[in-house]
């Protein structure tokens, strides 16, 4: 297998103090702290850039109560990436964290499943229950963009480009999707919210904010399957992905890692205090 020349970033810009009954379906009996870090992503190739979300600005940390640490703008031009220039953005759900910098890619066409669309812009939409996750003014920013043709609909898994592919997975939200990538060093499968954390993969525990609670438990099964026996997953919030692999180099310590080298893994354990071992 080829990995085509990849290059994968995780690129750090918000935070959360948070504890371990918020990220469980039902909760958790360990009262710990988990926090939560924000991510978005990119794909480097030889000739072409793909950015994978474009997480929250300032707006929307004040009124959400997270920690802005970084603009996505800055963060990705730490690793070389111009927003402003970017051509080609997957956007993998459409909650608040990872569609709200939309304005920020002002040239880019947004990939999305159909699915998601519809389900932002749908009957489901008149429920609290589904809607406190979406912002109506970056729902309304993506229909413009449908209108303006910068929006391509994908129905299901998908081909963007050779070793670069986007796979329905569900659950999260009605499309939710995943990013699958081959690099030399074997497949990233990039989840976002398909998993937030290693540990609601890896304990088939789901994350409360759930569409779908049989399309989010199969779909960690899909996980599996595309990354394979050579592959690895990369969780959507996890703080532990800043251990697992390498920064970018001395000067970008805590805001990006590289995804294209095998990560340090590690069993995650959960001490009688409650907090994780990673």
């Amino acid at each position: 297998m080829t990995g085509h020349g990849y290059q994968v970033f995780a690129v750090k810009y918000a935070e959360r103090d948070a504890r371990r009954p918020e990220h469980f379906l039902g909760g958790d009996p360990h009262d710990g702290p988990m926090p939560m870090d924000y991510f978005v992503w990119a794909v480097v190739g030889p000739d072409r850039t793909w950015v994978v979300d474009t997480g929250f600005e300032a707006v929307d940390a004040t009124r959400r109560r997270r920690t802005l640490v970084r603009s996505v703008t800055d963060g990705l031009a730490a690793v070389g990436i111009d927003a402003k220039a970017a051509a080609d953005v997957i956007l993998t759900h459409f909650h608040y964290d990872h569609v709200g910098g939309v304005r920020q890619f002002p040239s880019a066409t947004f990939h999305v499943q159909d699915a998601e669309m519809a389900f932002a812009t749908g009957r489901h939409m008149t429920r609290a229950v589904h809607r406190h996750a979406f912002t109506v003014d970056h729902v309304e920013h993506l229909v413009r963009a449908v209108y303006d043709e910068r929006v391509v609909f994908h129905a299901g898994d998908d081909e963007l480009a050779p070793g670069l592919s986007v796979h329905l997975i569900g659950g999260h939200t009605a499309g939710m999707q995943a990013v699958r990538v081959e690099t030399d060093a074997g497949p990233v499968v990039l989840a976002s919210d398909s998993t937030h954390y290693y540990e609601n993969l890896e304990a088939g525990r789901p994350f409360p904010t759930v569409f779908d609670v049989g399309a989010m438990v199969e779909g960690y099964d899909t996980l599996r399957r595309l990354a394979g026996r050579d592959g690895w997953i990369v969780p959507g919030h996890d703080p532990l992905v800043f251990e697992r692999f390498p920064g970018v180099d001395a000067d970008l310590d805590g805001v990006a890692v590289r995804l294209d080298v095998a990560p340090a893994l590690a069993t995650t354990e959960i001490t009688a205090s409650g907090a994780r071992d990673g």
